[in-house]
């Protein structure tokens, strides 16, 4: 646990418990990061803070999904942004909790940059923490917003280079890692998409005002929040439909490919039959067969079945199955 308290209009950082209940009971304004679950930090969230025990139990565990509950002097709020390094092909979401209130900001997090970002804005600007907890979680969902819009880009340009492999290796050997990546990227989107629909929501309630915990002058920032984040959603709808695009060409390109190989196999079949044909007729054991004895009956042979191999071939040119 670490905690950050306005004193006096000073900001100072601290892990002890004692402090953050006095900071509490005095009134001023602090961020409590919690770090682990404790017996201490169970007892701080239910004593000091007054928390629901069902929110002190959503807070230590692992949901898939976005929530937002009211209380009469928190709210609770559930969002998911992405892990550092995430790749458009990998995505990697990471949980953050939120509880905040007229003086105070609870956050529990696994490795979200967002809070990372916000604690180093704090420490050279604490007037945001002085002015009210509502600032700080706005910079909270500002900048896990922020690090969704890399990631989405992301999947623009590995899109597009999607879309020349599949033209150029669907069909072929080269073929398998193709669609590998069609179904990873798939499988990210969808995730994203899963969670953006109820992420979207919780922000659309935030910027409209519905909670007496945000002041009027802090709307238009929540709104500015939730206008990045529908970008975010409409560029994954729209990345979706591209992937399932580019699997159905995938599998237009191979059936494409997979024709040519026919049509070429069934014209080789078509000039071989009579070649064989001729070949059977010239091959029965009669006794009496007048070419059999003939001196140039095998060149004979030869030249006819050159022949009607050229006659073939000319047909299908001019057929333009060729």
């Amino acid at each position: 646990m670490y905690a950050q308290i306005v004193e006096e209009g000073s900001l100072f950082g601290t892990r002890d418990a004692g402090e953050v209940r006095k900071a509490h009971a005095a009134g001023n304004m602090l961020w409590v990061d919690l770090e682990a679950q404790t017996p201490e930090t169970d007892a701080l969230l239910a004593e000091t803070f007054n928390l629901h025990p069902l929110v002190i139990e959503d807070i230590w565990g692992e949901r898939s999904l976005p929530k937002i509950e009211d209380f009469d002097d928190y709210l609770y709020v559930l969002v998911h942004g992405v892990k550092e390094g995430t790749k458009p092909h990998e995505i990697r979401l990471v949980e953050m909790d939120i509880v905040f209130g007229k003086t105070f900001v609870l956050t529990y997090h696994h490795g979200s940059r967002s809070v990372v970002s916000v604690q180093e804005d704090l420490t050279r600007a604490p007037k945001m923490l002085a002015k009210g907890p509502v600032w700080v979680v706005h910079a909270l969902l500002d900048h896990l917003v922020d690090h969704y819009l890399p990631i989405i880009d992301g999947f623009d340009v590995a899109i597009d280079t999607l879309e020349d492999d599949v033209i150029a290796h669907a069909g072929t050997p080269r073929g398998a890692p193709v669609m590998a990546k069609i179904f990873s990227l798939r499988k990210a989107l969808q995730a994203i998409r899963r969670v953006s629909m109820y992420q979207r929501e919780i922000l659309l309630r935030l910027s409209r005002a519905e909670f007496d915990e945000i002041p009027p002058e802090a709307v238009p920032f929540f709104r500015d929040v939730f206008d990045h984040f529908a970008r975010v959603t409409n560029l994954t709808e729209s990345y979706r439909e591209l992937v399932a695009g580019a699997f159905e060409a995938y599998l237009s390109v191979q059936s494409n490919r997979m024709n040519e190989v026919m049509k070429t196999l069934t014209l080789m079949s078509t000039v071989m039959m009579p070649l064989t044909f001729i070949a059977g007729v010239y091959g029965m054991n009669f006794k009496y067969m007048p070419e059999l004895e003939w001196r140039y009956g095998y060149f004979y042979a030869l030249a006819l079945m050159a022949v009607v191999a050229a006659g073939i071939i000319v047909f299908f040119r001019r057929k333009r199955w060729l």
